[in-house]
């Protein structure tokens, strides 16, 4: 267990490399045009909404400042981590170089076609995950924490899964494998990993580099199980 701080605290000792710099502001920069986006749109379907049950128009621009940010809060994380599938091999190739110069010479970057492939399962599986916790966390929104503690759960085991996947598939693919279930990362590990970056998407500012600290941590966690199973053997 003790490798997952240590992960965590060499992925942000990384976060001044170039690529990662690269990766992190293009990340941002999406994820909040993205939600920019999700603003306009729902102020102007209030406004719609507002015109044909007589409402005023400042209703609807009040509704849209109320419910952006609690759709920020619930979509954050299946937002940020759609984004970051499709930069977190550049996260991926930084750690390597930087950490694990022979493993990076094995690697194989994956194919177009599946990495998008990868990206939108990994997609899907965010947006049924947090779905399905929806009924549990509205049950217990009058605790006041219990949502926040049912999203981190979930969250959990998802961004744990999604954060060494990405760097494992790139070394399962080098060494000819096909089941992708072999993560060397264990369970509980990735679980702790998940459950830390979880936590740091609900602290403002810090939950915008927390996806890139996720897919560098499970960069390492990953590499470090390789290695010592090359030693091994």
């Amino acid at each position: 267990m003790s490798a997952v701080p240590a992960a965590i605290v060499k992925a942000f000792g990384q976060l001044g490399d170039r690529a990662v710099v690269a990766v992190l502001v293009k990340s941002i920069v999406i994820t909040l045009v993205l939600f920019a986006g999700l603003g306009v749109g729902l102020y102007f379907g209030l406004v719609e909404a507002g015109q044909r049950y007589g409402v005023e128009e400042g209703w609807a621009g009040l509704a849209a400042v109320l419910l952006v940010p609690l759709a920020m809060w619930l979509l954050f994380r299946v937002v940020a981590l759609a984004v970051l599938q499709f930069f977190a091999d550049a996260i991926v190739v930084a750690v390597e170089a930087r950490h694990y110069p022979a493993l990076a010479e094995r690697a194989q970057p994956l194919p177009l076609p599946r990495e998008v492939a990868v990206a939108t399962r990994g997609l899907l599986r965010a947006l049924g995950y947090n779905l399905l916790a929806l009924p549990l966390a509205a049950v217990l929104l009058f605790t006041a924490i219990g949502p926040a503690v049912v999203f981190l759960a979930v969250n959990a085991v998802l961004l744990g899964r999604e954060f060494t996947d990405m760097a494992w598939l790139r070394h399962h693919t080098a060494a000819g494998g096909g089941d992708e279930a072999a993560n060397p990362s264990p369970w509980a590990e990735r679980a702790l990993l998940g459950a830390a970056i979880a936590g740091l998407m609900l602290v403002p500012f810090l939950n915008f580099v927390a996806p890139v600290i996720g897919a560098a941590a499970g960069t390492h966690l990953v590499l470090r199980r390789i290695e010592a199973g090359a030693a091994a053997r």
